[in-house]
């Protein structure tokens, strides 16, 4: 692993992580001055492709990029500020889907999108 793609997944660390690509440079920046934008987009990419991390986009805001791509969940977003959390549902939303509505549709997948105020806009 390059010290360019090791930064970029340091900085994806974490839990409820959904950093733009331009946060996600700023931040590789202050750890690796000589890093490029152009090399955190294509490392970004890289890391989607092989399913390492999800690229997440919310409304016409910046696609964001989660590093929890490997365990099932939902998201929870801010309809004022864009703050972004994961969260872990009980249940199957793919069994909620009667057959009559999937339409002869094979379904594989779910993804599902709460959206409401979070505590620091609910409360300004």
């Amino acid at each position: 692993m390059t010290a360019q793609r090791r930064v970029v997944a340091e900085v994806l660390n974490g839990e409820h992580v959904h950093l733009t690509a331009d946060e996600v440079h700023a931040r590789a920046v202050a750890k690796l001055p000589e890093i490029s934008r152009a090399t955190v987009y294509n490392t970004l990419g890289e890391l989607v492709s092989l399913g390492e991390v999800l690229e997440v986009t919310t409304d016409k805001r910046a696609k964001r990029y989660d590093p929890n791509a490997h365990r099932p969940h939902h998201h929870l977003v801010c309809a004022r500020c864009g703050a972004i959390r994961d969260v872990h549902p009980s249940g199957n939303p793919l069994a909620d889907l009667p057959d009559s509505e999937r339409f002869g549709f094979t379904v594989s997948d779910v993804e599902v999108t709460y959206r409401g105020l979070c505590p620091n806009c609910a409360s300004a």
